[in-house]
C-alpha cells in the first residue's frame, strides 16, 4: 500500500493528484489554463509558461497529511507513439523528476492518453478492465481517437482503429462556441445551450471508413449562424452531429472487428449528457464520471499505483 503522486500539465489543464491505495482515496487540485475571451487556444509556449506558474501552488494545496509519497508519476507526450510530443507536458516532466529525485522515490512516465483511460476507469470502479480487451474512445480537443485497449506487462497496449482525419472534436465545439459568443473552452456552455433546443435534425456524418471528417460541421454550423438559426438550434446540431459520428464509429469498428467489445468513452467531450445517454443506451458503454473525463492527473497516479502494486 502506498500513496502515489500523480502530474499532467496538458494543453489546457494543470492537474495534480495523489492516490491513497490503502484508503482508496484520489485528491485532485487542477486549474484550466486562461484563454483570453475570443481566442481559440494558447500557443505551446504560453501554455507551458502558465504550467510553471501554477504547479507550486496546485502543490500546495494538495493535502498530504504529512506523509510522505510512494512513487511520482507524470505525463510525458500526448500518445503513446513515436513522434507524438508537445512542449507543455516538459513542465510536469521537471516537476515530477526533481520531487522523486529529492525524496528518493521511483518516477514512471506515460501517455496522456493512457491517463484518460485510467482515469475513466477508476472513476467508474472498473480498473479491473485493464485485464481484458476492451476499445476506448478518447474524444477531446487534441483527439477524436477510437482505440483497442489490452494488457501488456503493467501498461496498456493501445492500438488505433479509427480517428478524425482533419478537425478534432473538441475543437468543433470550442469554433461553434465562439460563433455563439461562448467563452473558451465552450463545452458545458454548448451543451447548457444545446438542452434548451427542442429541434430534431436528419444528421449523416461524414465517415470514410472507420475514420470520420468533421470540419464539415464547423461550416454547416457557420451557415446555419449566417442563416439566423437561434443558437440553441445551432448548439443542438453540433452535437447531434458529434453524436452520430461516434455512433457511426462504434458500429464500423465493431463490424471489423467482428466481435462485441466493452466501450469506455473519455475525453473532455464525453462529459457531455447528451452524447453519453445515447451511447449508454445503445451499447451499453462505460463513461467517465464527469470529474475525471477532462484532463486530470487521477489516471497518472492510478497508473503509477498499478505499477507497483497491480491492479
Amino acid at each position: 500500500m502506498g500513496r502515489y503522486l500523480g502530474i499532467d500539465t496538458s494543453n489546457y489543464t494543470t492537474s495534480t493528484a495523489l492516490y491513497n491505495s490503502e484508503s482508496g482515496e484520489m485528491l485532485q487540485q487542477k486549474k484550466l489554463l486562461q484563454v483570453k475571451s475570443g481566442e481559440k487556444g494558447l500557443r505551446q509556449s504560453d501554455a507551458l509558461f502558465q504550467h510553471v506558474k501554477m504547479l507550486p501552488s496546485l502543490m500546495e494545496t494538495l493535502d498530504f497529511g504529512g506523509c510522505g509519497i510512494t512513487a511520482v508519476g507524470y505525463s510525458a507526450r500526448p500518445r503513446d507513439v513515436e513522434g507524438s510530443y508537445m512542449p507543455c507536458f516538459l513542465a510536469g516532466e521537471e516537476a515530477a523528476r526533481c520531487i522523486a529525485a529529492a525524496i528518493g522515490v521511483p518516477c514512471f512516465d506515460f501517455s496522456h492518453q493512457e491517463g484518460h483511460i485510467a482515469a475513466a476507469l477508476f472513476s467508474i470502479s472498473k480498473l479491473e478492465m485493464l485485464h481484458q480487451r476492451f476499445i476506448a474512445f478518447h474524444v477531446s480537443g487534441g483527439t477524436t481517437d477510437v482505440l483497442l485497449c489490452s494488457p501488456e506487462d503493467s501498461k496498456i497496449k493501445i492500438v488505433q482503429l479509427a480517428s478524425s482525419l482533419d478537425l478534432k472534436a473538441g475543437q468543433v465545439v470550442d469554433r461553434v462556441g465562439l460563433m455563439l459568443g461562448l467563452d473558451f473552452p465552450a463545452g458545458p456552455q454548448l451543451e447548457a445551450l444545446a438542452l434548451q433546443s427542442e429541434k430534431q435534425f436528419s444528421i449523416k456524418p461524414c465517415m470514410k471508413g472507420c475514420d470520420c471528417c468533421l470540419s464539415g460541421l464547423e461550416n454547416i454550423c457557420a451557415d446555419m449562424v449566417k442563416a439566423g438559426e437561434i443558437p440553441c438550434d445551432v448548439a443542438r446540431f453540433c452535437l447531434e452531429y458529434i453524436k452520430s459520428t461516434l455512433d457511426h464509429m462504434a458500429a464500423a469498428v465493431l463490424d471489423k472487428l467482428g466481435c462485441k467489445l466493452p466501450l469506455l468513452f473519455a475525453g473532455g467531450v464525453m462529459s457531455n449528457s447528451i452524447i453519453r445517454d445515447f451511447m449508454t443506451a445503445k451499447y451499453d458503454a462505460y463513461f467517465a464520471a464527469p470529474g475525471f473525463s477532462s484532463d486530470n492527473a487521477a489516471g497518472i497516479a492510478a497508473l503509477v499505483k498499478i505499477r507497483l502494486e497491480g491492479i
